[in-house]
Order: C-alpha cells, then structure tokens, then sequence
C-alpha cells in the first residue's frame, strides 16, 4: 500500500458524530430527530456500552447508548446544534470527526442531509 493508503482519489468526507445517551429510548428519539429533519443521513445506536468518567470529583461508571451520526459539512452545523437542544445531560458528549467515504456513499450522505424547500 501507498503511504497515502487512507485518502485517494475515489473518497471524500463525511463527518461523523458521536454521542452518547443514558437510555435506549432517548437515543433513538434524537436519531429519528436528526434524520427526519435531514441534519443526519444515517444514525446507528450502539449499547449498552459501558462509560467510566470523572464526574465532580467522583470516578462514575454507566451503561449508556452510543450514537454514530453519519452527516455531510453543509449539515454538520445544524447537526451539532440539534443534538446539543435535544440532548438532556448537563455536558452531552459531541466529537466529531472528519471521515474518508467511498464517493458514492458521501454523494448519498450529502444528498440525504440537503434541506428540501
């Protein structure tokens, strides 16, 4: 492989988005949220996984559920903003994360969050 194995012509970016819910079911409401009003093309729920965190002075541990947002950069914004409104933790975790895809997945990303008028 080339040094350059990671990022060739036939990809381009996607970004990615990860946060994590204390409930299965709150998970997917803002999954089926950022879908529905095109902030995301995909949304997969992981979990339970397991977090250990420092938390106010306490070393916490939790079964949570982890979203896996797939977005384009014309919806990252909005994505990050809906996330942050519909999220009920005090500091929800949101990383992004700038992504290589196959052209043809990120022309479908890209094409599933474009605002319809």
């Amino acid at each position: 492989m080339s040094e350059d194995h990671h990022a060739t012509a036939d990809t381009t970016n996607v970004f990615l988005v990860l946060s994590t819910f204390g409930d299965r079911a709150t998970a997917e409401t803002c999954a089926q949220h950022l879908v529905k009003h095109r902030h995301a093309a995909c949304v997969q729920i992981d979990g339970p996984i397991r977090s250990v965190y420092q938390w106010k002075g306490e070393i916490e541990a939790d079964d949570e559920f982890r979203l896996l947002v797939k977005t384009s950069s014309q919806a990252l914004d909005g994505c990050v903003a809906a996330l942050q409104k519909q999220h009920p933790y005090d500091l929800p975790e949101i990383v992004v994360l700038n992504a290589n895809a196959s052209t043809a997945y990120a022309s479908w990303v890209s094409e599933q969050t474009l605002t319809r008028e």
